[in-house]
């Protein structure tokens, strides 16, 4: 997570209703990079584990769009309930995240098997070179999000925010986006703890690959893709706790302050998402069956 399109949002109501990925079909067809698989951008794999991993990742996409698919249209329903009788409670968004982390952890407990074995085979040249990737993406992400003032940080969160609110809501208002530089204010150097975290992780699955022939291996590795929260710092526990409880106090208090006009948009965005589902072929032959 906090998002489809590269990792699970902090929180997928946002990631959805605030469009952090635009086309969500779009994201459905590359769904090795919106589930906790994404080995893909820090392995180098050769031929025969291309081939391998490109006809698991059919395998689960047929899962997943025939078992998961129709839960997301009911979720969307509910979601657009929320928006059309004026019900984007605090309450609501909290029984809807529930539902998006249980549907999250399914899709991660299906390919967790998958992601096992390709990591059984692979040599230790591919483990030193996904090793150099972390430590490259490490690098990057600092760069990009800590190396800043904390000043420029936050303001440069805000401005993120604002332009996915923009394109769901259309124009805020003065006081709506009074509102988002005080939600980006308020979570302060949660970047600090949210790279620290990173790290943290990545450390665990590497320490976990580089001991991939032992027995322990597969709960290990099922341990950092299903039940990761397990295995977060104390730090960014608690900060993933506070940024779960700031995004929606935000959404509550936007939707609060919202026109008619802003809340029409958002429903044909809504209505939009489920259009890109219920278009891809596999739920139309799912339906068929």
């Amino acid at each position: 997570m906090s998002r489809w399109c590269k990792n699970i949002a902090v929180l997928l109501i946002v990631s959805l209703a605030l469009g952090a990925c635009s086309r969500v079909g779009l994201a459905y067809r590359n769904l090795d990079v919106i589930i906790p698989w994404t080995l893909g951008d820090y392995l180098d794999m050769n031929g025969e584990q291309k081939s391998w991993f490109n006809e698991r990742l059919r395998e689960h996409l047929s899962w997943h769009c025939s078992t998961q698919l129709p839960g997301y249209l009911d979720w969307l329903d509910r979601l657009q309930v929320m928006v059309e009788t004026n019900q984007v409670t605090d309450a609501a968004l909290q029984a809807r995240t529930l539902e998006a982390k249980k549907a999250i952890a399914e899709t991660a407990q299906e390919i967790t098997p998958s992601a096992i074995e390709l990591l059984q085979g692979l040599d230790d040249k591919q483990v030193a070179e996904m090793n150099d990737a972390f430590a490259k993406d490490q690098r990057k992400r600092e760069q990009e999000y800590l190396k800043p003032p904390l000043a420029q940080q936050i303001a440069e969160r805000s401005e993120r925010m604002q332009k996915r609110l923009n394109d769901w809501l259309g124009p805020l208002s003065k006081t709506q986006q009074q509102r988002v530089v005080n939600w980006s204010t308020a979570l302060g150097d949660q970047n600090t703890q949210w790279i620290a975290n990173r790290v943290h992780w990545q450390k665990q699955f590497s320490a976990a690959v580089a001991q991939r022939k032992s027995a322990e291996f597969p709960q290990r590795i099922e341990t950092l893709l299903v039940n990761r929260e397990s295995l977060w710092t104390a730090d960014y526990q608690k900060a993933y706790a506070d940024t779960e409880a700031q995004a929606r106090s935000l959404f509550v208090d936007l939707m609060a302050e919202s026109t008619p006009e802003q809340r029409q948009r958002l429903l044909k965005k809504i209505e939009g998402v489920r259009k890109d589902f219920n278009d891809l072929k596999c739920l139309k032959a799912a339906k068929q069956s």
